[in-house]
């Protein structure tokens, strides 16, 4: 392969083949064991694709298997309260992908007698399945035969053809490589590239199957530059006491069911300054770019306060924010998983 093509889309029959046959040969051997890749079950699919989306592996594996055992069935799921899924979903953040999952299991159950459309083009008509999502199960539940394109997938095509590949040239791109054979262990294997070898820093090139075939065989140079964190201190009152006969309770209140972000969630008191002295203690928080310094108090607040004692024991069944559950897994009034 002496003369790399510097667009996917242009790659001859016999590069196209070659790259499909490196890169399956290379999943099979090197493919992460993630629970949900043992299952072609399309809501177990489903389910791991809504979870991985803008979240770690690492943080979908701590929730993946508790949430199945609360809702095993895609109708175990429709019949269940929003709050529960709320409660089942807390720590992985962008609640509104858990409150579109459990709109598009309704329509699932209503709609379609439980069972999941196999095509690509109608499960985009199910609540929070876009392109990627509804592509990625019709091709691994179903074998369609339908490339995906996410983060890692554009990572790859843009750095094999040394172009910036972007919108309808990623996909044309992504379907011209994709093997209509095993279209479903194809796209799990460009995703899989990009995620432990092709990655966002130091790409590790030589353990890359495709290299041969790779017109940057490395980063391709940034067009902009980050942007740079936003650095801000919070403070937060955590007050418990010893309930009658539950044991242990803390105060939290719950977010106006109006905000924009994270609505109806349960959270500890924010408080507008410290009240002098040292903090039970603090830790940091970031989301998107704002990187928090949060300070959490010993407080008793005054009673007008409006928000609910909860027994620790029940704290897993509630619909936390992240935030809150890091604050109180830190406090040891939370277990992990």
């Amino acid at each position: 392969m002496a003369n790399v093509l510097r667009k996917p889309n242009r790659f001859s029959s016999s590069e196209s083949l070659v790259f499909r046959k490196r890169l399956l040969a290379w999943y099979e051997v090197h493919a992460r064991d993630l629970p949900w890749r043992a299952s072609r079950d399309p809501y177990r699919v489903w389910l791991s694709e809504i979870m991985l989306q803008q979240t770690r592996v690492a943080a979908v594996l701590e929730h993946y298997h508790e949430f199945l055992r609360r809702f095993p069935t895609v109708k175990k799921l429709a019949a269940a309260r929003e709050a529960s899924v709320l409660a089942a979903w807390s720590g992985l953040g962008y609640y509104r992908r858990a409150r579109m999952l459990h709109a598009a299991a309704k329509v699932v159950v209503r709609e379609h007698a439980g069972k999941f459309p196999n095509t690509a083009e109608e499960l985009r008509s199910l609540p929070g399945i876009g392109r990627y999502t509804a592509a990625a199960i019709a091709s691994i539940a179903f074998d369609e035969p339908i490339a995906v394109v996410d983060g890692n997938v554009e990572r790859v095509l843009q750095r094999v053809s040394g172009t910036r590949l972007a919108g309808e040239g990623l996909w044309r791109a992504a379907t011209h490589l994709l093997d209509a054979k095993r279209p479903g262990d194809f796209n799990q294997a460009m995703m899989e590239l990009g995620a432990t070898i092709c990655t966002p820093r130091a790409p590790s090139c030589l353990m890359c199957p495709i290299i041969e075939l790779c017109a940057t065989r490395g980063e391709l140079a940034p067009t902009a530059k980050p942007v740079p964190q936003t650095k801000r201190e919070i403070h937060y009152a955590l007050d418990f006491r010893n309930g009658d006969r539950r044991g242990r309770e803390v105060f939290l209140v719950q977010r106006s069911p109006d905000l924009s972000l994270m609505p109806g969630m349960w959270e500890l008191p924010e408080l507008e300054t410290s009240n002098g002295g040292n903090p039970l203690f603090s830790l940091r928080h970031s989301i998107t770019v704002t990187d928090y310094t949060v300070r959490v108090w010993r407080n008793t607040l005054p009673s007008p306060t409006r928000g609910k004692w909860i027994p620790v024991q029940r704290l897993r069944e509630v619909a936390l924010t992240g935030l809150a559950r890091k604050i109180l897994r830190k406090a040891e009034m939370l277990q992990s998983g």
